[in-house]
């Protein structure tokens, strides 16, 4: 079977020399053969005549050579591109139209599924990605449905959960890298020493960490990626063992990542131990996660997600039975969910990016049915040609094979010019900001896509035959041979096809114009929500503050010191600190307890986002003051404890009361009177992570020296475009410290409108894809319409030569226009209504069936029907009676 492949293969790459040497061997047998002939006393010339009649033509016996090899397939088939190329040459109109259609909808599918490719279909690269699992706490009575892991958690489940080979945990962040003078702030992991085991994969070059590496006093050691090592190391091999310095702090790097080596969507250059104390393991701190730190286990071979679940679950009723928090924590209804790591990564965009495929998917429908009817009129042109073709021999598997043929050239053409729209699409896909979602810095076009290309195009290709195949073949020969394409009518069975074709043309297209017409309607009172503080001329950036360089007086002088020089820049309005800013991607919520507060049976303590400001915050993001005052400087420097709250905190605590003046805890338990804070002020609720942020979930504001983190956000209001006051204050940081960096400088405006980018960019898309596929069912119903009139133009011209006026005409032409929009709207209406009630997760206050949206999408589709038969009842008005009854 190999020699005869091999000789097969030979064959077809040297197939002049296959050519020759057949003919050289002909001649060589011929040649003998009339030797031998001669010899037994033939003349020459009786001998060649023989051998002629013997032999038959040499060009019978060179095909049943060629067909003995196989490569007569081969010529048939460049044979049959040939003429389909031909054909397509013939009517450039229908070529022109056909290629257009095929490049956009194949370049919308390939744009589509490269996102869904990288984002949901291609495994993580990580050895058997499908056994690597997430665990986080979910307290969802208290309104957290995420809460990530805690340390407490990991050292209790490390080695004691059967299912899981491995357990490991890391956490996000970022770090300040370099040399004084040369720094810069960049992302980082911190994790624990079994997390790179836990992946399966780990340093190219050195070791990983080790359990004495993560404490404090022994954490000074990195692991660096591979894109890190090469620009700032120039890929030195000795690497290993040189010092760099993160927050300051001299470390070791003891290993390199390979080139591969990418964890989700993170960016992190640089790989630091998650060092801890003893006292932050305790069975106190079990519940502090605050969705900052993330757990990742590997499952044993054979383990299912069912038994990691039934054992994490077994375990966490064990140790409730002696954690005083017990009760508490049940009644917020803690759990601890065992999830694919993967799915979970991808699954705030998964209904999004489905939603788009199944988009594009209508919209190559809609593009393969106008192609399918545009076929099958060109076809109905050349209905006598195959007759007299099929008359004179040609087989029906003949017939078939010519269609596949044509349909398919025109597929592979089309979808050559698709994969260069796709790269277009994919390029405008990072404008719209599709390289932030998860996994989204990975789309790209590759090899893989271009070989899903090629297999959609050829099975489409198939597609699109197989109808006009069967067009073909149930004509009857006879009346095929005695009928006239340019005078005859078609077939009422030929007419009802192509009429239902525009008919679900027109459904499809009224279902992609509802959905956009939907998500556009989500979009723009998604847009009309206002966040709760004035957002225009706002500047905001953050700021590291390494613990090695400032204590917490330290910090506190810093940010003191940062509001005076920032406070007298020219252009600045007001100024202040904050640990977070709303629309920072960043959501983490703690616990409070309010004094007097008695919580009904089975209510749970809840998550509030809690802040620690300074400066003039409140003004400078534009709070709005509901009762009391705003926090001042002052208040980080007195004794008294003091806070601000918003309105839904207030509202859920003290319905019929006042605020001011009320007391609470920081922290889930009541603590002493002296560590009470006092409530002074109450500003207008805000949205803290999104605008579509249903949930009145509460804030609370404290003074940034009951508060400090290792961060903050300045926020920074301008009298002239924030962007522009960017390398100012850049500069005034680094003033007060030279190592210092501002990242992350955008306006809040910017911070707004990214937070819509899962928003935005579907409904941008889905209205992109709408309005292509009003353009092809208008291209499909004139085509239809136009080729009607062209067929029916004998019998046009004997109505009107009896007497019908061009109005009646022309009448007629637009009912039918207007039938099969109806149609098509009735079968659209049962398909918006499922697409809507599908897509109901991903609308803001949108209902499935809304009526504004229909009844636009209606109009608009009654506007281009009306639009694509105006054309072909013109000109079916204008049909002169004389000169058709003459043409006969």
């Amino acid at each position: 079977m190999f020699k005869r492949f091999r000789s097969f293969f030979r064959v077809l790459t040297r197939r002049r020399d296959f050519e020759d040497g057949m003919s050289e061997e002909l001649r060589f047998h011929i040649e003998q053969w009339t030797d031998d002939l001669v010899r037994s006393g033939m003349s020459r010339g009786k001998a060649a005549r023989l051998i002629r009649i013997e032999l038959g033509s040499l060009d019978n016996i060179k095909a049943d050579c060629r067909e003995t090899f196989g490569v007569h397939l081969f010529d048939e088939l460049r044979r049959q591109l040939s003429y389909a190329a031909r054909l397509l040459r013939k009517t450039p109109g229908f070529t022109a139209t056909a290629l257009l259609t095929l490049a956009v909808c194949i370049g919308a599918n390939l744009t589509i599924f490269a996102v869904i490719d990288s984002v949901l279909l291609r495994p993580l690269p990580f050895p058997e990605p499908d056994r690597l699992m997430t665990i986080f706490n979910t307290y969802p009575k208290a309104g957290v449905e995420r809460d990530g892991s805690s340390l407490t958690n990991y050292y209790e489940r490390r080695g004691r959960i059967p299912a899981f080979a491995s357990l490991a945990i890391y956490r996000y962040g970022s770090e300040i890298v370099g040399e004084p003078g040369s720094t810069e702030r960049l992302q980082t992991v911190r994790v624990s020493p079994d997390f790179f085991s836990t992946l399966g994969l780990g340093p190219a070059i050195g070791r990983t960490f080790t359990d004495q590496e993560t404490t404090s006093e022994t954490d000074h050691v990195a692991i660096l990626s591979d894109t890190f090592w090469r620009q700032r190391y120039n890929a030195d091999p000795n690497v290993i063992g040189r010092q760099i310095r993160v927050n300051s702090v001299p470390r070791t790097v003891i290993g390199v990542l390979p080139r591969a080596f990418r964890f989700l969507s993170s960016d992190a250059r640089v790989f630091l131990p998650l060092a801890s104390r003893p006292e932050d393991r305790t069975p106190l701190q079990r519940h502090s996660g605050g969705n900052v730190i993330q757990m990742v286990a590997r499952l044993k071979p054979g383990a299912t997600v069912a038994e990691a679940q039934s054992q994490i679950d077994a375990q966490n009723a064990t140790l409730e039975v002696d954690d005083p928090q017990a009760k508490m924590i049940a009644d917020a209804g803690f759990r601890s969910l065992v999830v694919p790591l993967h799915a979970d990564h991808v699954a705030t965009i998964r209904p999004t990016l489905l939603l788009l495929e199944a988009g594009v998917l209508v919209l190559l429908l809609i593009g393969t049915v106008n192609l399918v009817n545009l076929l099958l009129i060109r076809t109905s042109g050349r209905i006598k040609e195959l007759a007299v073709r099929q008359a004179l021999g040609a087989s029906r598997g003949y017939i078939v094979s010519e269609t596949v043929v044509e349909t398919t050239l025109l597929t592979l053409i089309g979808g050559c010019l698709g994969t260069a729209v796709g790269a277009g699409g994919i390029r405008l896909l990072g404008a719209l900001g599709y390289d932030r979602l998860p996994l989204g810095g990975q789309i790209s076009f590759d090899m893989r896509l271009g070989l899903v290309a090629l297999i959609a195009v050829i099975v489409l290709g198939i597609v699109l035959a197989a109808p006009i195949a069967w067009f073909n073949l149930r004509r009857h020969l006879g009346n095929a041979l005695q009928s006239e394409s340019r005078g005859g009518t078609s077939g009422r069975a030929t007419q009802i096809l192509r009429h239902s074709f525009i008919v679900s043309q027109i459904a499809l297209a009224f279902i992609l114009l509802a959905g956009a017409g939907l998500l556009g309607l989500s979009l723009q009172r998604a847009m009309a929500v206002s966040p709760g503080f004035q957002s225009d001329h706002v500047l905001t950036g953050q700021i590291l503050l390494p613990w090695a360089d400032y204590s917490e007086a330290g910090r506190l002088k810093f940010v003191e010191s940062l509001m005076v020089k920032v406070g007298h820049l020219p252009g600045v309005l007001s100024a202040g600190v904050v640990n977070n800013v709303p629309f920072s991607g960043h959501s983490g919520k703690s616990a409070a307890t309010v004094m007097g507060h008695v919580r009904r049976p089975g209510e749970s303590p809840r998550g509030h986002y809690s802040y620690g400001v300074a400066g003039d915050y409140f003004r400078a993001m534009g709070f709005s003051l509901r009762a009391g005052r705003f926090l001042t400087a002052d208040d980080s420097r007195r004794s008294e404890r003091v806070c601000v709250v918003d309105e839904d905190f207030a509202r859920y605590y003290w319905p019929h009361a006042s605020p001011i003046g009320q007391r609470l805890w920081d922290g889930s338990e009541a603590g002493k009177d002296a560590e009470a804070f006092t409530v002074v002020g109450v500003v207008g609720e805000v949205k803290q992570a999104g605008l579509t942020e249903d949930e009145a979930q509460g804030a609370i504001y404290y003074p940034y020296a009951f508060r400090i983190g290792d961060s903050v956000f300045v926020a920074v209001r301008t009298s002239v475009p924030p962007e522009s006051l960017g390398l100012t204050l850049q500069k005034v940081v680094r003033q007060i410290d030279a190592n210092i960096p501002v990242n992350d400088l955008r306006s809040m405006e910017t911070r707004i409108a990214d937070s819509l980018v899962a928003r935005r960019s579907p409904a941008l898309l889905a209205s992109l894809f709408s309005g292509i596929a009003l353009l092809l069912t208008a291209v499909g119903t004139y085509g239809v319409l136009s080729f009607t009139v062209a067929q029916r133009r004998r019998e046009i011209g004997l109505r009107m030569a009896l007497g019908a006026e061009p109005r009646h005409i022309r009448r007629y032409f637009v009912q039918v226009s207007l039938r099969l929009l109806a149609g098509g709207v009735l079968l659209g209406l049962i398909g918006a209504w499922l697409t809507g009630q599908a897509m109901q997760a991903m609308l803001f206050r949108v209902p499935a069936f809304n009526l504004a949206v229909l009844t636009g999408a209606l109009c608009t589709m009654t506007l281009v029907s009306l639009a694509a038969c105006l054309l072909p009842s013109q000109r079916a008005a204008r049909i002169s009676p004389m000169e058709t009854l003459a043409e006969e």
